[in-house]
C-alpha cells in the first residue's frame, strides 16, 4: 500500500495537543495506557500540561499500566511518581499486576507468549514484588490466557484509550495506522487514539528536554553502554527489545542478571548467543565471530527446513510461524537473492511472533523488485529514445 506523508502547518506538540483535546470533548471516559517508557512519558505530559491549563477533565481519565513484573527499578520509580501526579490533579490510576502472557525471547528460543508475569506457581522467583495498591484479579482477565492486549480493550469498552504509538519506531507500526485510518477513520476498531503518531525520535527527546521531564535512568544507562538513538527501548525483560540490554545493565544494576536468570534460566543465552543468528543480530562482533566460517546457502537451508516442518518446529507456536514464512518464501523466492534469503532465514530462525519481521519482509523485498522494475523500465525507454 503507497503511504502518502503530508506537511502541516503546526508543529507536532499542537497536533498532538489538539488530538486529546478533542478526545476528551467527547464526554466518555478516556483511557491512557502507561508504560513508563519515553513514548508514553510524553503522552502523559501533554494530558498533564492539559489538565493544569484547564482544557480537558481529570475526572474522565483512568490511567492504565500494565506492571510487567520483569521490569527495570528505575521504570517502577517513574510509574510510582507519576501515580502520585495524576491522582493529585484527580485522575484514576489502575495499576495491574495480573497473570497475563508475555512474549519470552528465551522460550526454546522460539520468542512465544510462554511468560506468566506474576506466575502464582513461581512465586518464590519473581523478578520483584508487586505494591501493595496493585490490582491482582478483574473480572473480566482470563488469567494466564490473555495477553495484555486482550485484556485491556475489555475494561475500556465504555470510552476511548490514548496510546504512546508512533510509526517512527517501525515499518509495521506505520503500515497499521495507514490502513487503519486510510477510509477517513481517526480511531481505530479497538476505539484507540495515537496523540503522538507522527513523532520522531528527535521530537520525543527534544519534547522532554524542553519540558524538563525526568526521565528513567536505564536510557542514560543504555546510552552510556553504546546504545544508539534507534535501540533505545525498554520493555519487559524478556522481550526482544530488552533483551539485548540484560548483559550490559548488570554493571548497573550488579544483583538483576542473578534475579533474572533464577526466574528465567535461559536468561543467561542473551549472555552467550546475543550477536549470532539465534537473536537475527547483524552486528560487527558477529562478523568477527563467523571470520572464516564457510558460507552458508541460506536457500538451501529454507528449503531443507521447510521440507522437513514435524522435525524443525516442534511446537505448535513454531509451526504456525513456520507455514507463515513458507507461504511468503514461495511467492518471493524467484525474486529474492543470497541476501534476501537470509533475511528471510534469520527472521525465522530469531522468532517472530507477532509477524513483525515477516511484514517488514514484505515491505522490503517487494519495494526492492518494483525499484528495480522501474529502473529497468526506465533504462528501456532512455534506449527507445
Amino acid at each position: 500500500m503507497a503511504i502518502k506523508r503530508c506537511e502541516a502547518s503546526i508543529d507536532v506538540v499542537k497536533a498532538a495537543e489538539i488530538r486529546i483535546t478533542n478526545v476528551f470533548r467527547n464526554g466518555l471516559p478516556v483511557y491512557m495506557s502507561f508504560s513508563g517508557g519515553k513514548d508514553s512519558i510524553c503522552l502523559a505530559q501533554l494530558v498533564f500540561n492539559l489538565i493544569q491549563r484547564g482544557k480537558i477533565n481529570p475526572g474522565q481519565l483512568t490511567v492504565q499500566f500494565i506492571d510487567e513484573e520483569a521490569i527495570f527499578p528505575c521504570i517502577e520509580k517513574t510509574v510510582l511518581n507519576w501515580r502520585k501526579k495524576f491522582m493529585l490533579l484527580g485522575a484514576k490510576f489502575e495499576w495491574f499486576c495480573l497473570e497475563v502472557k508475555h512474549f519470552n525471547c528465551f522460550n526454546e528460543l522460539s520468542n512465544d507468549e510462554s511468560f506468566i508475569c506474576w506466575d502464582s506457581e513461581k512465586e518464590d522467583v519473581w523478578v520483584r514484588r508487586p505494591p501493595s495498591f496493585a490490582i491482582r484479579s478483574h473480572p473480566l482477565l482470563r488469567p494466564r490466557k490473555d495477553a495484555y492486549q486482550d485484556f485491556l480493550p475489555r475494561t475500556c469498552s465504555d470510552g476511548i484509550t490514548l496510546t504512546g504509538v508512533r510509526v517512527a519506531e517501525s515499518v509495521q507500526r506505520l503500515m497499521y495506522i495507514a490502513s487503519s485510518t486510510k477510509t477517513g477513520k481517526n480511531i481505530t476498531g479497538r476505539r484507540q487514539i495515537y496523540p503522538i503518531y507522527d513523532w520522531t525520535n528527535k521530537d520525543v527527546w527534544l519534547y522532554l528536554k524542553n519540558q524538563k521531564v525526568d526521565i528513567p535512568d536505564i536510557y542514560l544507562y543504555l546510552w552510556q553502554s553504546g546504545s544508539s538513538k534507534s535501540q533505545l527501548r525498554v520493555s519487559q525483560f524478556f522481550s526482544i527489545d530488552t533483551a539485548r540490554s540484560l548483559v550490559k545493565m548488570n554493571e548497573y544494576y550488579p544483583d538483576l542478571m542473578e534475579r533474572i536468570i533464577r526466574r528465567e534460566p535461559n536468561a543467561y543465552l542473551a549472555a552467550l548467543y546475543w550477536d549470532s543468528e539465534m537473536f537475527g543480530r547483524r552486528s560487527r562482533n558477529r562478523r568477527e565471530i563467523e571470520k572464516g566460517e564457510a558460507k552458508k546457502d541460506y536457500e538451501a537451508e529454507l528449503i531443507k527446513m521447510f521440507s522437513n516442518m514435524d522435525f524443525y518446529f516442534a511446537t505448535k507456536h513454531k509451526m504456525n510461524v513456520a507455514n507463515k514464512y513458507k507461504n511468503f518464501f514461495l511467492q518471493v523466492h524467484t525474486l529474492v537473492d543470497q541476501e534476501g534469503c537470509r533475511q528471510i532465514y534469520e527472521g525465522l530462525i530469531s522468532g517472530d511472533p507477532k509477524s513483525r519481521t515477516l511484514r517488514a519482509l514484505y515491505q522490503i523485498i517487494y519495494g526492492s523488485y518494483i525499484e528495480e522494475a522501474k529502473k529497468i523500465e526506465k533504462g528501456e525507454n532512455l534506449n527507445e529514445q
